[in-house]
């Protein structure tokens, strides 16, 4: 039986804006009864059909990587980040703070090979976001249920320019404790599927490698001794991983 493929999504976003409940529900369709804080990072594991209901339908692991938002990790939380082929950022609803440290983060994972520990805010360009090489990513607000009922009170508003319309990517809102904010055919799960399969396929059917990849092989290489002259039929490898522990 053939190895199953996987790839790598680091989850980024504040300490306490729900990381671990959210990455929790992707991965299991269920809720976390009793989240806790994240120390370093944690991993959850989803199944995926790539593309399914296509004659391109396969199936891959997605790694979900969330990474502890303290500050006390900040100048250690790059070995978390290679290779990273794609990104969630996720901040609180009610916590407008989070939602603007998102570029806090975004500019962290992309300046991760800086020689300056105590990097400097920069800001992000959206052409680096934009195009069929470029890593994707996905935008989710947590909390989204506490969100609704401060807008009924007139308590909240939403930001107007967000991460995400500056880099063309997908925002979903989410209430982490109910498992139909992700249920199937809902616009939440398009998008998550939509991105996934993005992911998977600048990954393993790109030519150009994702960001953060630079040991990236082809899924498939053709073995060396497969004689090109032969009638036979040439005979594959399977790809090399690399992860983290």
């Amino acid at each position: 039986m053939a190895a199953i493929e996987k790839v790598k999504v680091v989850v980024l976003g504040d300490s306490g804006v729900g990381k671990t409940s959210l990455t929790y529900l992707i991965a299991h369709n269920k809720p976390l009864i009793s989240p806790g804080w994240t120390v370093g990072c944690s991993v959850e594991v989803k199944l995926h059909r790539f593309k399914e209901g296509t004659q391109a339908q396969n199936t891959f692991f997605v790694e979900l990587w969330d990474v502890g938002g303290s500050n006390g990790h900040r100048n250690t939380r790059n070995v978390f980040y290679q290779p990273t082929h794609g990104i969630i950022l996720v901040h609180d609803l009610t916590n407008r703070k989070s939602q603007v440290n998102l570029q806090k983060w975004l500019t962290e994972i992309l300046n991760q090979d800086s020689s300056n520990p105590t990097f400097q805010q920069v800001d992000v360009d959206p052409e680096q976001f934009l195009g069929s090489t470029q890593i994707p990513i996905l935008v989710i607000g947590t909390k989204f249920d506490l969100a609704e009922e401060k807008q009924r009170k007139n308590q909240y508003r939403r930001l107007s320019s967000s991460i995400a319309e500056q880099c063309g990517a997908d925002e979903i809102f989410v209430n982490c404790f109910q498992a139909r904010s992700l249920a199937p055919g809902t616009s939440n799960s398009v998008k998550l599927t939509r991105f996934f399969d993005k992911v998977i396929e600048r990954r393993y059917y790109s030519r150009v490698s994702p960001f953060s990849d630079k040991r990236r092989i082809p899924p498939y290489i053709m073995a060396p001794s497969t004689p090109l002259s032969t009638n036979k039929p040439p005979q594959y490898l399977s790809p090399r991983f690399y992860h983290m522990d």
